[in-house]
């Protein structure tokens, strides 16, 4: 047997057709879902719905059709495998590798780290169970489009997933208008605030703590510029927070 006729021998072409144009499908409703999250500056962008969007659709081709080969034309079943559960064990898969890619999402410094990745896994499960249940089509297929996607995306970031994020770290004297001074310059740099405190300590200082978001990475002589012009700021830091939210 030929290997075309291999692949065409449980879902024809227009099958399988069928298959992949359900996953893109899924792929642009989740880019829709993620872009407006990615707008509002959550954790989980564009990239990490599209590959869960996508993973969930396979693993539902598949629960639907993954075991067709079980039966026979006349739709009776092989011999070996009356009561027995056939999907059982691809199910615990999808949950139980679920606890596998909690174990890389964590938390540091107001950022959400892991997100897309969580979600690669996720998907990468999915291949392997389309794999294994002889849907060559559907899992190869929807490995160069998880593939394809990672890699123009990581080149061409949409939305606000190409935004970088600063940490922003002043210790300023009580009594000046530091408050004005710093709005103001956060809007001239076109970025936006996504997290913010203020602390009052007993020396009459304040801790101010915040974090902003923009197109291009805030850069040192910009912080020093705003930074070096003002008399009551009595320390002052900043750093980049690489990966931050959903892209790593």
């Amino acid at each position: 047997m030929t290997l075309a006729g291999y692949l065409n021998s449980q879902f024809s072409l227009a099958q399988n057709l069928d298959f992949v144009v359900r996953m893109l499908v899924a792929c642009a409703c989740g880019a829709v879902i993620g872009l407006e999250r990615s707008r509002r500056f959550k954790e989980a962008g564009v990239r990490t719905h599209i590959i869960v969007c996508c993973a969930a659709a396979m693993m539902m081709i598949i629960s639907k059709y993954g075991f067709a080969d079980l039966t026979g034309p006349d739709g009776s079943s092989f011999p070996g495998i009356r009561g027995a559960d056939s999907a059982r064990i691809a199910a615990q898969v999808v949950s139980g590798i679920s606890f596998l890619c909690a174990g890389v999402i964590f938390k540091n410094s107001g950022t959400i780290k892991g997100l897309t990745t969580a979600a690669g896994i996720w998907m990468t499960a999915g291949i392997g169970l389309s794999i294994g249940a002889g849907m060559f089509v559907v899992g190869i297929c929807a490995t160069v489009i998880v593939f394809g996607l990672q890699l123009i995306m990581h080149r061409y970031a949409v939305g606000a997933d190409s935004y970088g994020g600063s940490r922003l770290q002043f210790t300023v004297e009580r009594g000046h208008n530091f408050n004005a001074a710093l709005d103001k310059q956060i809007e001239d740099w076109d970025a936006r605030v996504t997290e913010s405190s203020i602390t009052r300590n007993r020396d009459g200082t304040d801790n101010y703590d915040v974090i902003v978001r923009r197109k291009s990475e805030l850069t040192y002589a910009e912080f020093k510029s705003f930074v070096d012009g003002r008399e009551d700021v009595v320390s002052a830091s900043t750093n980049p927070l690489h990966g931050y939210g959903s892209q790593t």
